[in-house]
């Protein structure tokens, strides 16, 4: 075999290597960097390496792979976009890839991808291009175009050859949500022609071009993928009118869930429609020109920004220059809704054996049960194979007494929010486990330096705090005492890491940060309905605001009592500000907790059909509905609450910067991306704005209005974060 690269003084990111049956190996290996991504600079190596493939006569085939043992290419680098000073460079850079890949596409000998690892956006753009492709079955592959969570959409090429490949429906969905394909799903799609070991994969790449049976017409290659096309999939995409039907449901369905918030998805949308109803060349650049647009948007700029603040913090310790302790054992107190979650975080995520120990073998059954309804679930949509669910389970045990607990590197209390109880678990780990075991409890409100406070190894204690369901939500607060030792907080945020969460380090003081800022939003809409608004338009506005749900909803979701608890903590600290509205205890008294009660601000059980405002309520409050304020004083008035906590906490020092105080908001209550945080928000809008209007409301309402030192000083200097 023979070995080639473009161009020695550029240190290639292409190599090109021959072997003795006429197949040459492409192999992508960016320098330096753990997993490949595709940079514009790269064009001028791969048209380069192109003209020396069609150069050479001997060469019957190309496998294109990775030289990086775990990944294909896991998109394109996201800083390119950001370098463009202008829409139409953006476009320009989409229009670059196009050239690129059409070069590849209609190479006159066949090239195929053999995928192992992450192939994302652009990595799959590029696969795309290819004639044929096979992947790995191996667990950490996985397909995907995840272009709109940046508020982008795919500008090689990916809007055009998706819908032919996969079709229109499976298209739309991949391109709209940025789910992954797992191999299995990938080849009964039609994405990929074929799912083998990875022992096997480039050998069976290279039979693939042996065997003479890859089609080099274009047209012809999409017709021969491994799609099984449904009847109705027939009836829809293959006609005007069911493809009109597609588009218009399609845009429907993304104007109802993100309310207009989000331009990306309806740009993906015409994209796809414009491709298949029209000319390939203008499906190509009707692409380009949106992705340009999107591309210096502001939606895509505060979402790649949050983009690169997460990427940050992944690579930071909890502190600074100390080093995290692998954990190598877990143990998980209580086996409830949040023990349930820990646990299979913890061994479907870490990938660390886990021990729940509960009062009762019901409570373990509990959360062994939800353990394998969540996997069981990947298992039926072929996202993992029944034989990874069984070990992943088997990494699950259970106990009623502490046996196993001597070797648990953590243990994490999920127990009753009772300060008492939670003291006698510090002391019952502590004779139950090594003295280097940590103590994590997941409380919501109570202050860790209390539950430490009759603790032998105090500097072993801290809080780590889950928002629910743990399988979902990304967030962790991570909360040290005064006297939580640096290696005790380095090696609690790495471990939150493996788990798959975003863990942010917050003071020990009352409500932590996300739900002390959470506080007064949800009070507010509660003294909004005592005013006469109705709960369907509180929630609405806050929707159309860009949350994922309405307050009242979210009270309903988390437990009214649970709310209840957490309020007079805050009160008793942090003041009149933090005083609940009656509402709450005329609530609690009427058996009204929420979703787990089926009673709530909403009605709940089988005979309801939808999510219907439950009409009694006002009655038991005393209110006669009488709508007078606008979406946007109704958003204002609760958001606005909201940012004057944050700066609050920033001034405090409860959270270590905005950066942090943006994600915890974003990840832990659904504050909205494309806003980019409270933080962010505070700069987009001015600090004067935001004090001007909370000084007009304090005047009506009362001192919760009161703006904060922090903002008052940014609004009379007109600075910003």
């Amino acid at each position: 075999m023979t070995k080639t690269a473009v161009k020695e003084d550029l240190q290639s990111t292409f190599t090109l290597i021959k072997q003795d049956n006429g197949i040459a190996h492409l192999i992508m290996d960016v320098i330096g960097d753990a997993m490949n991504t595709l940079k514009a600079e790269f064009a001028e190596q791969v048209v380069g390496m192109l003209s020396e493939i069609k150069a050479d006569d001997s060469i019957k085939g190309i496998v294109l792979l990775s030289g990086k043992p775990d990944s294909f290419v896991a998109g394109a680098d996201v800083t390119m976009i950001a370098e463009c000073k202008s829409v139409e460079e953006a476009t320009a850079l989409s229009r670059q890839a196009h050239t690129v890949f059409e070069q590849i596409e209609t190479l006159s000998i066949p090239i195929v991808a053999a995928i192992n690892g992450a192939c994302l956006g652009g990595g799959l753009e590029l696969a795309m291009a290819c004639h044929s492709r096979v992947c790995s079955d191996s667990a950490e592959t996985a397909l995907g175009l995840p272009e709109v969570q940046l508020g982008l959409l795919p500008g090689g090429g990916g809007t055009q050859r998706l819908p032919k490949l996969v079709g229109i429906q499976k298209a739309l969905d991949m391109m709209l949500t940025g789910k992954h394909l797992r191999p299995i799903q990938a080849l009964k799609s039609g994405l990929v022609d074929h799912v083998v070991p990875k022992s096997i994969l480039i050998k069976t790449a290279e039979d693939i071009i042996l065997s003479n049976k890859v089609s080099l017409s274009v047209n012809a290659r999409y017709l021969n993928t491994t799609r099984k096309i449904s009847l109705m999939d027939k009836l829809l995409e293959g006609n005007p009118i069911g493809r009109s039907i597609i588009f218009s449901q399609a845009k429907k369905t993304v104007l109802s869930k993100t309310k207009g918030n989000y331009p990306s998805p309806l740009k993906i949308i015409d994209c796809v429609k414009v491709g298949v109803q029209e000319a390939s060349a203008k499906g190509y650049q009707t692409e380009a020109n949106h992705f340009g647009e999107l591309a210096k948007s502001e939606v895509s700029g505060q979402l790649r920004q949050l983009f690169f603040a997460t990427t940050e913090m992944k690579k930071e310790y909890g502190v600074e220059g100390v080093k995290p302790k692998k954990i190598n054992n877990v143990g998980v107190l209580g086996g409830g809704l949040m023990g349930g979650g820990i646990a299979f975080v913890t061994a479907t995520k870490a990938n660390v054996p886990v021990r729940i120990k509960d009062i009762s073998h019901k409570g373990i059954s509990y959360a062994l049960k939800y353990a394998y309804n969540l996997l069981n679930k990947k298992v039926q949509r072929r996202f993992i194979r029944a034989s990874e669910m069984q070990k992943q389970l088997s990494a699950i045990s259970g106990t009623t007494d502490y046996t196993g607990f001597k070797h648990c590197d953590i243990v994490i209390e999920a127990v009753f929010e009772d300060l008492a109880l939670k003291q006698n678990m510090v002391k019952e780990v502590e004779l139950n486990s090594s003295e280097k075991t940590i103590f994590a409890s997941n409380t919501s409100s109570l202050p860790i330096g209390k539950i430490a406070e009759k603790a032998e190894r105090p500097e072993n204690v801290i809080g780590l705090h889950y928002f629910s369901p743990v399988d979902k939500m990304p967030l962790a607060e991570i909360i040290p005492h005064a006297t939580t030792s640096e290696q005790t907080i380095s090696t609690t945020v790495e471990f939150a890491k493996k788990q798959g969460k975003t863990p942010i380090v917050v003071a020990d003081k009352a409500g932590f940060y996300v739900n002390r800022i959470l506080a007064p939003y949800v009070n507010e809409a509660a003294f909004m309905l005592l005013e006469g608004e109705s709960i369907e338009t509180i929630d609405k506005a806050l929707v159309s605001f860009g949350f994922p749900v309405g307050p009242l909803q979210l009270l309903d979701e988390v437990g009214i009592d649970v709310g209840s608890k957490i309020s007079p903590i805050l009160y008793n600290e942090l003041g009149e500000r933090f005083a609940t509205p009656p509402a709450f205890d005329k609530l609690i008294e009427d058996g009204r907790l929420g979703k787990k009660s089926n009673k709530g601000f909403y009605s709940y059980g089988k005979k309801v059909k939808g999510k219907q405002a439950d009409e009694s309520i006002y009655g038991l409050l005393g209110v006669v509905k009488n709508a007078k304020l606008s979406n946007e004083t109704i958003s204002q008035r609760a958001v606005f609450l909201m940012l004057n906590e944050a700066a609050r906490c920033l001034d405090e020092g409860i959270i270590r910067s905005t950066r942090d105080g943006d994600i915890g908001a974003i990840f832990g209550i659904g504050f909205p991306p494309f806003l980019g945080g409270p933080f962010q928000y505070i700069n987009q809008i001015g600090a004067s704005y935001i004090v001007e209007k909370l000084k007009f409301w304090g005047q009506e309402y009362g001192e919760r209005y009161t703006p904060c030192e922090a903002l008052i000083k940014m609004a009379q200097e007109n600075s910003s974060y």
